[in-house]
């Protein structure tokens, strides 16, 4: 049989239809040699560039494809996206597993990966996934730059009222003041400065004599503790308990005359004999006065013994034999 070349044409043209349409469903994720596949099934806000050419990856071994992104058609759900992923691999995980998008360069290609649970059911294909988006690292630093260009442009604003706040308190009048014054701190820091440097010099011409204060200042030390050591090696207790003995028996003697007792005591208590002195030195004064005004009524001088009769009955002799 003779094959001819229509038949040859058509047969090559069948091929390459053949093989366009495996490349076309192989790009999409789908291997017509593979038999049928494994999909599951994630919702996303936002995919984030991710596309029908991106893989699926376990622990980072690529297990399948992108197949399908196509928003949801829920009307409660409206914007989400659905993505439909292949897994050719019999690697099995539960219901609780995650399918994550991530960053697979610096340049922003997206990649979805399935962060694996065994916890609870084993997924079967056709289940949803939870949909989580892992932020690239500009998003991260946009995120964390966020808060801190919020504080610096806060410290902008305050470092921009405080300025102008400064530039109203300077006036021209303060300006002045302000030069004034530090011109003033100028003088006295001058002026501190000459006395340090005269205080300098008073001290080295009389550093001797200082020296000297200070030796004798030791000495004094030196002998006063000496003498605390003297004092305390002294017999001090046996002279404060003579020095008590003595309080007490002065209390003593203040007691009994207190009390009335002996001759003070009594002069001190007994009235009637407080009388009797003061009566008695009471006469005892007139007496005096009475032979220093009148002394002839008391003593009578007789150069030859002559008696002689004194006034009242009272008379006193007295002779004197030369």
């Amino acid at each position: 049989m003779k094959i001819t070349r229509e038949f040859k044409t058509g047969l090559v043209f069948v091929a390459v239809i053949a093989l366009f349409i495996w490349g076309y469903n192989f790009l999409k994720g789908f291997n017509l040699f593979d038999g049928p596949l494994t999909t599951f099934y994630a919702e996303y806000s936002d995919v984030e560039g991710l596309n029908t050419a991106s893989v699926v990856t376990i622990n980072g071994v690529v297990v399948g494809k992108i197949i399908s992104i196509e928003f949801n058609k829920d009307p409660e759900k409206r914007g989400n996206l659905i993505v439909e992923f292949s897994v050719e691999n019999d690697f099995e995980f539960s219901k609780k597993s995650i399918a994550k998008i991530y960053s697979t360069s610096i340049m922003g290609g997206k990649s979805l990966a399935i962060v694996p649970s065994f916890e609870g059911e084993m997924a079967i294909p056709g289940d949803f996934l939870k949909g989580e988006t892992e932020s690239d690292i500009f998003t991260s630093v946009s995120e964390k730059l966020s808060p801190l260009q919020a504080k610096v442009e806060n410290v902008i604003v305050n470092a921009d009222s405080l300025l102008v706040g400064f530039n109203d308190v300077l006036d021209a009048k303060t300006r002045l003041n302000l030069k004034s014054t530090i011109s003033q701190l100028n003088e006295v820091v001058t002026s501190f400065s000459k006395t340090a440097k005269s205080v300098e010099e008073l001290m080295l011409k009389n550093e001797v004599k200082i020296s000297n204060t200070l030796s004798n200042s030791d000495r004094i030390a030196s002998n006063f503790a000496k003498l605390s050591d003297s004092l305390a090696s002294a017999n001090i207790g046996m002279t404060i308990k003579n020095l008590e003995e003595t309080i007490n028996n002065l209390n003593g003697v203040l007691s009994s005359i207190e009390s009335g007792k002996g001759t003070l005591g009594k002069l001190v208590k007994d009235e009637k004999m407080y009388n009797n002195l003061t009566n008695a030195s009471k006469e005892l004064e007139e007496l005096l006065r009475e032979m220093k005004l009148h002394p002839k009524r008391f003593v009578h001088f007789s150069l030859f013994g002559k008696k002689e009769k004194g006034f009242e009955g009272e008379t006193k002799q007295v002779e004197i034999n030369q």
